[in-house]
């Protein structure tokens, strides 16, 4: 039979396996400037200076501002103009 000692301490056991597991994540706090996207970029071009290599241009063949005559900048469709729906 189970002593009353090994029933307590199976409960204090899991106790505290759910309260650790229920409060998130374990283990040290990260600082916030440490976490997003800039820091991560920055990470990554230290990173790319210590290889000693450059990242290259998306499309560096053509740009933006280069359109082929005859072709149209903006919406590929027009829309109806805008309309209230619903109004009384």
């Amino acid at each position: 039979m189970i002593q009353t000692s090994d029933m307590f301490l199976a409960g204090v056991s899991l106790t505290v396996l759910t309260v650790v597991t229920g409060c998130g994540v374990v283990g040290a706090p990260i600082a916030p400037e440490n976490v997003g996207v800039n820091p991560t970029i920055a990470r990554q071009k230290m990173e790319l200076k210590k290889l000693g290599e450059t990242q290259e241009a998306v499309n560096p063949a053509t740009s933006s501002d280069q359109v082929a005559p005859g072709e149209i900048k903006g919406q590929d469709e027009e829309l109806p103009p805008l309309r209230p729906v619903g109004t009384r």
